[in-house]
């Protein structure tokens, strides 16, 4: 692609998504998330092979789809109530609604059936703008009107996207659809928690942007799309292969990992708000996600050559991906979690 078209997309992206957090009026935030669609559509379907195309239709009209229904559900509550303010949202139908559409666009069960088809026809550095970037708009629209959505609601497809991220992946062999599954459960953990505690929501997105772009960027490093991939990885950098398995678990939620800290923080307040069922479940949830972790430490730390997994051999050469970002990154995806006080006083 060239660079001037590449900065113009990506300069879109950045000004759609700013544009959504600064804006209080329910036009100008809609603005924000179409330019942010619109940004990443050439993104998507800048290979130029089938599988792309599609991903960037399904994309395309899933993202029409919700914009429409937050426009809709916008104007009706501006003709009931007249108010344009995002945070005085107070029209019950069109608050359900308004939360369905940024289901949508998030993925979030049962809306999610778009997020593995589409995140398996892209390439992995648009992939990781996917399951990260376009997030984050969405999230300024959920953050301001948490206080009127149906905590009912909320908890429903909290508990729903748990449930499928962590069934929906067990039966994956590729890269794409399991980070897309796995996106799909740490969405159920950030909702489920937005009606107690909105900055508990924010501190578990930032995490899981750390944690996905780590694992994104070794993907990326070891030009890995399929499990079976992954059996070479310890011939070519075993560093990075003994660094994966902790990378890998953190994202599980398994302690002394960063990625335990939001789980360990959402059950202590689910706790507090006498829902120890529910936090039970999402508890019991998260097994299945550490399940298919467990299949690609598996593939990559105890699988030598040679192997069961038909592979083909690769060329030992030096990838051309910068390391620095990588070592950064996996650095914070595994060493956050005694830092935890400092960081919940911080937000809190």
């Amino acid at each position: 692609m060239n660079p001037y078209v590449l900065m113009i997309l990506i300069s879109s992206l950045g000004i759609g998504t700013t544009l959504t957090f600064m804006s209080s009026h329910w036009l100008l935030a809609w603005m924000g998330l179409e330019i942010n669609t619109l940004a990443i559509i050439p993104l998507m379907a800048q290979q130029h092979h089938p599988r792309a195309v599609e991903a960037t239709t399904k994309y395309f009209l899933t993202q029409a789809t919700a914009a429409a229904m937050i426009l809709f559900a916008s104007t009706t509550n501006a003709w009931m109530t007249g108010e344009w303010n995002i945070q005085q949202l107070s029209h019950s139908p069109s608050t359900t609604l308004v939360t369905f559409a940024l289901a949508l666009k998030i993925g979030l069960a049962p809306m999610h059936f778009w997020m593995p088809e589409v995140m398996q026809g892209l390439d992995l550095t648009t992939g990781l703008i996917m399951a990260t970037w376009q997030k984050l708009a969405p999230f300024a629209i959920i953050y301001q009107i948490s206080s009127t959505t149906n905590p009912t609601l909320l908890t429903t497809l909290g508990i729903l996207s748990t449930l499928v991220g962590g069934w929906g992946g067990l039966n994956q062999t590729q890269l794409r659809k399991i980070l897309a599954y796995s996106s799909i459960a740490h969405m159920g953990w950030m909702i489920i928690i937005l009606q107690f505690m909105p900055k508990l929501t924010l501190l578990n997105l930032m995490i899981y942007i750390i944690m996905t772009s780590a694992m994104f960027m070794m993907f990326k490093y070891n030009n890995a799309t399929k499990i079976n991939y992954l059996t070479l990885t310890w011939s070519k950098s075993p560093v990075l292969a003994t660094l994966t398995m902790p990378m890998l678990l953190s994202l599980g939620g398994l302690p002394p990992l960063t990625g335990f800290m939001p789980k360990w923080l959402i059950l202590q307040e689910l706790t507090k708000q006498n829902l120890a069922i529910t936090a039970s479940i999402m508890a019991l949830a998260t097994l299945l996600s550490l399940f298919f972790y467990l299949r690609l430490c598996y593939a990559m730390t105890l699988t030598l050559s040679p192997n069961t997994t038909n592979t083909s051999s690769t060329w030992r050469i030096k990838s051309p991906q910068m390391t620095m970002p990588l070592a950064t990154i996996s650095t914070l995806t595994i060493m956050l979690l005694p830092i935890t006080p400092t960081i919940f006083s911080l937000i809190m």
